[in-house]
């Protein structure tokens, strides 16, 4: 059985190809993870579970096992969901049409975050 989640494909974990039904399954899940309403997700989760915004001095964790990645020990910022993930899922797409789709979404992310540290260092 397959399953659509970032963190089975970031450890390599699927077990067989994906077929056009689950490849367009997971594309909208991801879809549905970047973009605007990407980010007001990323912050509702991130407040829900009384995460900070940012802290300059937790930085994003680089090439995580899924045990990592699920792992609730190490402090986490909402912004660090960008670079540990959000961020990869366009790289991620299945689909033509979600590949197309994530581009647009993937940019205003970028935007989004890049705005966020302007402000945040008080450059904006």
């Amino acid at each position: 059985m397959l399953t659509a989640g970032f963190k089975n494909e970031v450890s390599n974990k699927l077990n067989a190809e994906p077929t056009l039904e689950f490849a367009v399954v997971q594309d909208a899940d991801r879809l549905d993870a970047i973009g605007a309403i990407g980010v007001a997700r990323c912050f509702t989760y991130g407040g829900s579970k009384n995460s900070a915004l940012h802290d300059p001095n937790v930085l994003p964790r680089d090439n995580l096992s899924k045990e990592k990645y699920m792992s609730k020990e190490e402090k986490q910022t909402s912004i660090n969901h960008f670079h540990e993930k959000l961020f990869k899922l366009k790289d991620m797409m299945k689909t033509e049409a979600g590949k197309k789709r994530a581009e647009k979404r993937h940019k205003f992310m970028e935007n989004f975050v890049a705005e966020f540290y302007e402000e945040w260092s008080g450059r904006a």
